[in-house]
């Protein structure tokens, strides 16, 4: 047994269910390291988030004499728009390739608790796409930091250097990580729910990249603002905005707790799913 002493007194846990924990987030751990396209699809997250964040960068010029209110820090963090469908990709194969080769029938025979195997994954996936998010974004602002000056982005047009020491720079930074992350943990609940990898990865690209499609094409701004304020992607991405925060319909933090609830409700009914029926 494990003992610990809270405010309120002792209490215990069994030291069989902590190893069985353990176990099984190594067990998880050694399935996704151990799958070819977890390195590659990894990489790309990297690659694809600074890579179109350059290109962003590049593209973005302000031309003396012109006004210019673009936000710079979101410019520099473009790439987050393509990288989410790596990163939905892989979270969609971290259990999809099970059922598609049977062997999530062995998994469940070793380990028969549905709902901590689906926590262990989750567990893994986290900490598979924190650090690739993690370095994608720095280097993103980076490159941002580096090329926008060059483009007419300077402090003498009100533009200053793009720094982590910015207040809401490091907030649009944080929050675009653990937006690929919330990202990654919907597209695990939507594949538990689908088991197919073809369509899980079809939805979930439909609902990251068909809401704020639709919401343009809606005539009604009642509506159009609902869309924005409690589609998934619409209401995550505000994290990343640090001008013009008036015009934002909801608050960046806000933004973000959405998409952690549209997550958390996934995972749980892809849980419940996976308890109550067959593998």
């Amino acid at each position: 047994m494990i003992q610990a002493t809270t405010a309120r007194g002792n209490w215990t846990l069994p030291a069989g269910k902590v190893r069985m924990g353990l176990d099984t987030l190594r067990a998880e751990w050694t399935k996704v390291r151990t799958v070819a396209e977890t390195g590659w699809l990894a990489t790309a997250v990297v690659v694809l988030t600074i890579a179109v964040s350059v290109a962003a960068a590049a593209a973005a010029k302000c031309s003396p004499g012109s006004t210019c209110t673009a936000d710079t820090t979101k410019v520099s963090l473009t790439g987050i728009d393509v990288s989410q469908a790596v990163v939905a990709m892989l979270a969609v194969l971290a259990i999809s390739s099970e059922y598609s080769t049977g062997m999530i029938k062995t998994t469940f025979t070793a380990m028969p608790r549905r709902f901590a195997v689906l926590s262990a994954k989750a567990a893994v996936l986290t900490g598979l796409v924190l650090p690739t998010a993690v370095i994608g974004v720095t280097g993103s602002l980076l490159a941002g930091r580096v090329i926008l000056p060059g483009n007419g982005f300077t402090a003498a047009r009100g533009f200053a250097l793009i720094s982590l020491a910015h207040g809401p720079t490091l907030r649009a930074a944080a929050g675009s990580v653990l937006y690929l992350t919330l990202i990654g943990v919907l597209s695990l609940g939507v594949a538990v729910m689908v088991r197919d990898s073809a369509a899980a990865i079809g939805l979930v690209l439909g609902v990251i990249y068909l809401s704020p499609i639709i919401a343009l094409f809606v005539g009604n701004p009642v509506w159009q603002r609902r869309i924005e304020r409690y589609a998934p992607t619409s209401a995550g991405l505000t994290v990343q905005d640090t001008t013009r925060m008036h015009h934002l319909p909801i608050g960046p933090w806000g933004g973000l707790a959405v998409l952690a609830i549209w997550a958390v409700a996934a995972l749980l009914a892809g849980g419940l799913l996976l308890r109550f029926r067959d593998a």
